[in-house]
């Protein structure tokens, strides 16, 4: 799909989904000190309408310190100081309850240490006039991933993976964490019921949008390994990743069973006491066609 590309479709998807409103890009930091002053600074100078969040984990390196000189030279600029550090979902949880109560109509995702090129957000806006959510992705025809140690790639491609047939996801990158929401969608997500952190966090997000019938469009980025600083990326985190997905994956599978189960228990009642009624019941399920045609293509690709 190539969203917002000034066909007469494209026109029609932006009628369907509404102005975008403001964005905000929310900014987790934890001892980003020496990457947070050039993350923003390109943020404003890609987008310069967009406005920023920082929201810093108790910084021990001065990291919210550096964040709030930023913002007293920038009204597009804010802090979130929070008590310590409580990991990169709550972070987030954090900043999107505080950019819906100040009403923006855009949440975007984005890392601190340079991972992530605010130089392509205008393309994830671009999308999203015609999406519920648009995900950065590293594995779709046009991304790519570069500096990136083989082992982190494969444990990624991985995970994406098995994430997408344990949780039949019809996406390609699901723990990447450059994304873009419109804040209806976030609001219909459920996030008071969020517990999940690192990339379970992107999984889950990803994972409720799709079952909520949300139109999730993939568009190709560059992710470019950090050059300053360290990678917060452990085995707890990504323990917790397995656990989740299988849990999730698993509880999925037997709710289904049962569902059939029952329709089938239910079609077998009205045959058998006919009233006038032949015994059948409608169903309908919400359709999300979220990925274009060329990811579709790549679908059977690690």
């Amino acid at each position: 799909m190539n969203d917002g590309d000034g066909t007469p479709a494209a026109a029609a998807r932006e009628r369907r989904f509404g102005p975008l409103g403001t964005a905000l890009v929310i900014i987790p930091t934890y001892n980003e000190a020496e990457n947070i002053k050039a993350i923003v600074t390109r943020v404003r100078e890609a987008v310069p309408e967009a406005h920023v969040l920082v929201a810093d984990d108790n910084s021990p390196d001065g990291t919210g310190k550096l964040a709030d000189e930023l913002a007293a030279a920038d009204d597009h600029v804010q802090v979130m100081h929070r008590k310590g550090k409580e990991g990169l979902g709550a972070a987030y949880l954090a900043g999107f309850r505080w950019g819906l109560e100040h009403g923006y109509g855009v949440l975007i995702e984005m890392d601190a240490d340079g991972s992530h090129q605010p130089e392509e957000l205008p393309r994830l806006l671009t999308a999203l006039k015609g999406a519920d959510l648009v995900l950065g992705s590293r594995w779709v025809p046009g991304g790519r991933v570069v500096n990136w140690p083989k082992s982190r790639e494969i444990i990624s491609r991985g995970g994406s993976m098995y994430s997408r047939i344990a949780l039949d996801l019809p996406l390609r990158d699901i723990t990447g964490g450059y994304r873009a929401f419109r804040r209806e969608t976030l609001e219909g997500l459920g996030l008071e019921e969020v517990a999940s952190q690192g990339y379970c966090f992107q999984v889950d997000l990803a994972r409720r949008a799709i079952k909520a019938g949300y139109h999730v469009v993939e568009v190709p980025i560059t992710f470019v390994e950090r050059e300053l600083g360290d990678s917060k990326m452990s085995r707890d985190i990504l323990v917790e990743a397995l656990w989740r997905v299988t849990t999730w994956g698993v509880g999925e599978r037997v709710g289904k069973v049962l569902g059939r189960d029952r329709r089938s228990g239910t079609a077998a009642d009205g045959q058998t006491a006919s009233s006038g009624t032949d015994g059948r019941t409608a169903s309908s399920d919400r359709s999300t066609d979220s990925l274009d045609e060329s990811a579709k293509a790549s679908d059977a690709k690690a």
